[in-house]
């Protein structure tokens, strides 16, 4: 790694020392951020909690980690009546401060994450239904409740959502991609945007999200522009691990004296690093936090198909890669078509937008049309006519309507790439085993994405609810308590968002909900400790 000048490392040490002196309430004395020859043993500072990823996931759980409390609103009555006599009977608690399981029993929604089906039907109650109902919570920023974190982030806030394909709209409406305490609306209004459709463009999102942080105060806990290169427990020696066994069956912390003093003893996670300097030289860091939230959602790593030739250069597996060379003028002229693989949305703005562009396709897909597990079965026609655009071609222009290949469009259902050749062609075969070569401008891979998450051991592999296997949104995403968040392979992990299988905004905020109700009933009893002289030091436990 590059180190850039002092001033900038100087800079960059100096904001965490003065955000962490701020937030912990005394006067630190060591850095957070250290080189790499500095040992674990030395005593540097240790954040409560560090997020990984500033997308909406981590944007939400910061708003409730600062202190932001959701409570049931004086003349709000939910739908759900028994629902409704649950929240009525602690009206005087915030909703972080009630019992989760209680409160989400027997309700039903499109997750698999009772705290996110919780939430989502107190900020929209009975969206899945139609109604436009308000949100039947209040807001309040109670400053005793601020729990210190930071947030590492790749860009700004807002994450991949500033990456996205700017020409095409959202699948979920603008109202379901907002967060709590700020309306997509009322944001839109004060920046004088005028949003024709409830569906609106990923740029306008970004814009959100980014705006929401500053206007939120939530600015101090984001670092952008920062790579995580390992996450990592820490290793005691072996007398200490010894000493702490005694304590296993303490839930609170685990004290011991050192130095004549009750300090914390605990495996921490070290957090490494580095943060991309305006001159594009790297300041490597480390942290050590006593919790860790991956909120990096999926669109690290594109799918591959894992066949011959998808190494070519005229190979592209993202949607920017294809705009990049649409705006270019590569694809101008070609008298060949576009290769498009894959059968969900993104292929299918994919389609749109080379056909908008007079670009003509080839599109290749392994499932049936009929198949009712196809996206397109789920979406209504009045809402989404452009994607019933799409899937309307997809069945009535397949190469078996007609011999010769459709000029603007010929979709291939139920056929598998074989290989990519140099000169431009690609291998089919269809279910029956025929096998059939093409020839095409530029082929576009777009059959997924999963997460990166190559800092951790292992990659992430054992902490998924098929151990060994990598972690996947929908076949195996990582394994947590259901209502706390928390890893059940790894204490003091947590996870939230498509990590979870929680693949829409509106549904995510649920994970934050659960951690923020996690990490205060564990600072509560720390809390207690140090007010009956049993501990002391900084941090949730």
């Amino acid at each position: 790694r590059s180190y850039s000048g002092p001033e900038t490392e100087g800079q960059l040490l100096n904001s965490f020392v003065q955000y962490f002196g701020d937030s912990l309430g005394r006067k630190i004395k060591r850095m957070p951020l250290i080189e790499e020859t500095v040992l674990p043993g030395d005593s540097l500072l240790t954040v409560p909690v560090v997020i990984i990823g500033n997308g909406p996931s981590g944007i939400c759980l910061s708003y409730l980690l600062s202190g932001y409390r959701p409570y049931l609103s004086p003349e709000a009555v939910h739908p759900n009546p028994i629902l409704h006599t649950k929240l009525e009977e602690a009206r005087h608690l915030s909703i972080v401060d009630q019992d989760l399981e209680y409160l989400s029993e027997g309700l039903e929604g499109r997750s698999s994450n009772p705290v996110a089906v919780l939430f989502d039907t107190l900020l929209h109650p009975d969206a899945d239904f139609g109604y436009d109902y308000p949100p039947v919570l209040h807001w309040k920023l109670e400053q005793h409740n601020y729990i210190p974190h930071i947030v590492l982030g790749k860009g700004p806030p807002g994450g991949a959502w500033h990456s996205m394909e700017g020409s095409m709209l959202t699948i979920s409406f603008g109202d379901w991609m907002e967060l709590p305490g700020l309306t997509f609306k009322e944001w839109a209004a004060s920046k004088r945007r005028n949003i024709k459709s409830d569906r609106v463009m990923p740029e306008e999102i970004a814009c959100y999200y980014k705006h929401y942080v500053k206007v939120m105060g939530l600015q101090k806990n984001f670092r952008d522009n920062v790579y995580i290169t390992s996450v990592s427990r820490l290793y005691r020696g072996k007398d200490d691990e010894d000493r702490s066994q005694l304590n296993e069956n303490i839930s609170t912390q685990h004290l011991e004296m050192e130095d004549g003093q009750k300090s914390l003893i605990k495996r921490n996670w070290e957090v490494r690093g580095y943060q991309r300097a305006t001159d594009g030289s790297h300041v490597p860091f480390c942290l050590f936090a006593e919790n860790v939230a991956l909120a990096t959602g999926t669109f690290d790593s594109p799918g591959r198909l894992q066949v011959e030739g998808e190494d070519f250069p005229f190979v592209l597996h993202s949607m920017s890669d294809f705009g990049a060379a649409i705006s270019k003028g590569k694809l101008r002229g070609k008298a060949d078509p576009v290769l498009i693989v894959g059968a969900g949305l993104t292929a299918a703005d994919a389609v749109l937008c080379a056909y908008n562009n007079n670009i003509p396709v080839i599109h290749v897909f392994r499932r049936r049309v009929t198949d009712t597990s196809l996206i397109f079965k789920q979406l209504p026609k009045k809402l989404y006519p452009e994607y019933h655009k799409v899937y309307h071609m997809m069945c009535t222009q397949s190469h078996t309507v007609d011999s010769n290949l459709h000029s603007a469009y010929t979709s291939f259902p139920e056929h598998n790439v074989l290989s990519f050749k140099p000169e431009m062609k690609c291998v089919l075969q269809s279910a029956s085993g025929l096998k059939k070569i093409l020839k095409f401008s530029v082929a576009l891979v777009l059959i997924g994405s999963h997460p990166n998450l190559f800092f951790l051991k292992d990659q992430g592999h054992s902490i998924g609810h098929h151990s060994n296997q990598p972690i996947t949104c929908k076949g195996n995403p990582i394994e947590i308590d259901p209502y706390t968040y928390e890893c059940t392979k790894e204490a003091n992990l947590f996870a939230l968002g498509p990590l979870v299988g929680d693949n829409f905004v509106r549904f995510l905020k649920g994970g934050a909900l659960g951690i923020a109700r996690c990490l205060a009933i564990r600072q509560k009893k720390k809390h207690e400790l140090i007010e009956s002289g049993d501990g002391g030091g900084d941090g949730v436990p």
